[in-house]
């Protein structure tokens, strides 16, 4: 085994202290303050993660690509921020959020300046790489509006197919964790080939992830999840678990779904219990379990494809499979 492969908690280590340190030394401190909060509150550093896997899977030198795998976490962060006021969440990760904590202005511009430092720390990488990360990353965050605008475009309608919604969740949530892979394969020099499977294998690993996430807020554990349950069915999230719930349940069912969906303030717990026992009914978990475990695989074999030797996966395969043991 090749001892300059980083480990997660290694990378995880390295993304927080470069996370610690980015551009607070600007002013005024009324713009870098929420910036700093929202990214000092954790996270798993999924993306960063991924990218300096994908990188060590070539290279060995993962620590040179810090900037740009920490220019992906500020940016996720960045959506994070922008998200949370479209929503109006009051916590991110058990804390408050920024709209909440100072204002909504406050946010956006914040949010906006998170953008930018974004892209500044993305073009810290070598020149010859510049142009294609480049391109990736705009087209990548394109893709992301994208997605969230498809998100907020479902809450008005109840005849959300499954097709629409994956596509919604690929764009919203995979691609940046797709981008995430690929960059890090780009940066190492890796083949074209190499580097395609390696966006694919985390498209579809996003998307097992998502679902999970879906499945999880249903099905999960509050202190593992670190998100109240159900919060899902309280706003009439169009999950995967509603949309094939609304399509597979019979009249009566239906008519259920339909009346809790159309409540004005109901009881949060009655409501919880009530669609999910339709969830259970018509077998939405088991359905949903066998979607994460498809994407998963399929993800995985993707990854098999990638032309390196075995031992050099095995960082990336055992991530893989942590990150996905969110286990409810």
């Amino acid at each position: 085994m090749n001892h300059n492969m980083l480990n997660s908690n290694e990378i995880l280590q390295m993304v927080n202290d470069y996370l610690e340190h980015i551009a607070y030394d600007r002013k005024p401190e009324g713009l870098y303050k929420p910036i700093k909060y929202v990214l000092s509150l954790g996270g798993k550093r999924i993306r960063p993660t991924l990218m300096m896997l994908a990188y060590n899977m070539f290279k060995e030198d993962p620590e040179t690509i810090l900037p740009s795998a920490c220019a992906l976490e500020t940016y996720h962060n960045y959506t994070l921020l922008h998200d949370d006021l479209m929503d109006n969440a009051d916590l991110r990760r058990g804390h408050m959020t920024v709209h909440k904590r100072w204002n909504p202005n406050t946010a956006i511009l914040s949010g906006d300046s998170m953008l930018v430092l974004a892209f500044q720390q993305m073009a810290q990488c070598a020149d010859d790489k510049f142009k294609k990360i480049h391109e990736l990353f705009t087209e990548t965050a394109l893709e992301i509006g994208e997605g969230q605008q498809y998100d907020m475009e479902f809450e008005n309608r109840n005849d959300v197919t499954e097709e629409e919604y994956i596509e919604m969740i690929r764009l919203k949530t995979s691609v940046l964790l797709a981008c995430a892979t690929k960059m890090g394969a780009i940066l190492a020099d890796a083949s074209d080939e190499d580097a395609e499977n390696l966006y694919r294998f985390g498209e579809k690993i996003g998307l097992a992830f998502q679902l999970q996430d879906d499945y999880l807020d249903v099905y999960g554990d509050t202190k593992i999840f670190g998100k109240a349950i159900g919060g899902d069915i309280v706003s009439n999230k169009k999950t995967y678990m509603l949309i094939n719930a609304l399509t597979m349940a019979d009249q009566h069912q239906h008519e259920v779904l339909a009346r809790w969906i159309d409540m004005q303030n109901p009881d949060p717990q009655e409501k919880i219990a009530a669609v999910t026992e339709i969830y259970n009914e018509i077998g939405i978990n088991q359905l949903a379990i066998e979607k994460i475990q498809k994407y998963f695989q399929e993800g995985m074999a993707l990854l098999e494809r990638v032309k390196v030797s075995d031992d050099r996966k095995q960082e990336m395969i055992a991530y893989t499979k942590e990150m996905m043991k969110r286990e409810s």
